[in-house]
């Protein structure tokens, strides 16, 4: 019986070592990327067409697009892809033409669907509008300062680097759904991309921004590469890394905006997500139970109380983990318009919700993306759910 404590004791110490371990290497992760300075010039690598795929008039959206079309430095063209006539966002597009009437913007309206992904389907049919050998691909809920494209493209003034992307910013709109959402995003995903990079991982790329050269993308097979492909970016990253090209994370981070109008939308963007990462790390999946630092915490707590009184190193390891969490929080709100703690009592549910997420990925190859069901194969294919 007293070797089964000791076991359990073990186990929860080590747990709780983990925890602490993991979110203070996350917290220097953060620190060292918003701490560098920027490599090389932020001359741009010459003109360049912006693709904005495009799919509803979400929140914020004119903004976000208008913030695309005041750049300064370069010369840009801007297309922007839909694929009903009916969406609502084509208004936004056609707002955008008018405001600005001496800048390059084209609009694409094409039903045609090439392939499972949607959104590589409107890139496909936008592409032949493209003007400029410099490509930029970014989301629809991305807002940027005037000197983003700048920045983006500089880096491959580099013959060597074929990928440019960015991390980015989650804002989230109003609602308790969209702010969890956003600390999913500020909290822990981008912490765990930076500590990746802290490493010496190069292989993040997000379709919030991805600037490439258009010969990079042609040899590569084009967007038709990605037509099936559930994590699109990162299929792009892979091929082109393949060609013996770098990958560059920019320093830039735009501003994405987070919007989540409720619990079961949250919960559906969230699996997907999940899955996404079960499909891209098959083998390593399961180990991301250690990345959830207040959920593992706990459970060390628990074990080590189980056993008998938890001992005073239990107590430091949990502190610990509660302290560089909370910091984790409020690092990216530094310079930021919200308080610091501003959704400190979220934090507890955020975390445990995450883990909840994560076991539910594993029981499903079903995902929800813009209202249609889509079953994913082991090689992160998409088909359409019969």
């Amino acid at each position: 019986m007293l070797a089964a404590h000791c076991l359990i004791e073990i186990v929860g110490l080590t747990a709780l070592a983990v925890a602490a371990g993991y979110t203070v290497l996350s917290l220097l992760a953060l620190a060292a990327w918003y701490l560098r300075r920027p490599a090389g010039s932020r001359r741009p690598a010459g003109p360049v067409t912006v693709l904005k795929p495009l799919c509803g008039a979400e929140p914020g959206l004119y903004e976000n697009l208008r913030s695309f079309c005041v750049q300064d430095g370069t010369e840009f063209q801007i297309v922007l892809g839909l694929r009903d006539p009916s969406d609502p966002a084509l208004q936004v597009a056609q707002r955008l033409v008018a405001e600005f009437p001496s800048l390059q913007i084209d609009i694409v309206v094409d039903l045609r669907q090439q392939g499972s992904n949607r959104k590589i389907s409107n890139l496909m049919n936008m592409l032949p509008k493209a003007r400029h050998e410099l490509l930029v691909v970014s989301d629809s809920d991305v807002r940027v300062g005037r000197d983003y494209l700048a920045a983006v493209t500089a880096p491959l003034h580099d013959s060597q680097v074929g990928l440019v992307s960015c991390i980015y910013h989650d804002e989230p709109t109003h609602g308790v759904w969209s702010r969890l959402g956003a600390m999913y995003v500020n909290e822990w995903y981008i912490p765990s991309v930076l500590l990746a990079w802290l490493f010496g991982h190069q292989g993040y790329s997000s379709g919030q921004t991805m600037c490439l050269r258009r010969q990079t993308l042609l040899a590569v097979g084009g967007f038709a590469a990605m037509a099936n492909h559930l994590a699109d970016d990162y299929r792009l990253c892979e091929l082109i890394r393949a060609q013996g090209l770098r990958n560059v994370m920019c320093c830039y981070v735009p501003t994405a905006e987070h919007h989540e109008p409720s619990l079961a939308v949250l919960l559906r963007h969230e699996i997907r997500w999940m899955c996404t990462l079960r499909v891209l790390r098959p083998r390593s999946f399961q180990l991301l139970f250690f990345s959830f630092s207040i959920p593992l915490a706990v459970a060390g707590l628990l074990l080590c109380s189980a056993a008998s009184a938890a001992p005073a190193a239990a107590w430091m390891l949990f502190r610990i983990t509660v302290l560089a969490r909370l910091a984790v929080h409020c690092a990216h709100r530094l310079n930021g318009a919200r308080p610091a703690l501003a959704d400190s009592w979220l934090i507890l549910p955020r975390d445990f919700l995450m883990c909840w997420v994560w076991c539910c990925s594993f029981f499903t190859r079903r995902i929800s993306w813009r209202g249609s069901e889509f079953d994913v194969d082991l090689h992160g294919t998409m088909r359409r759910a019969s």
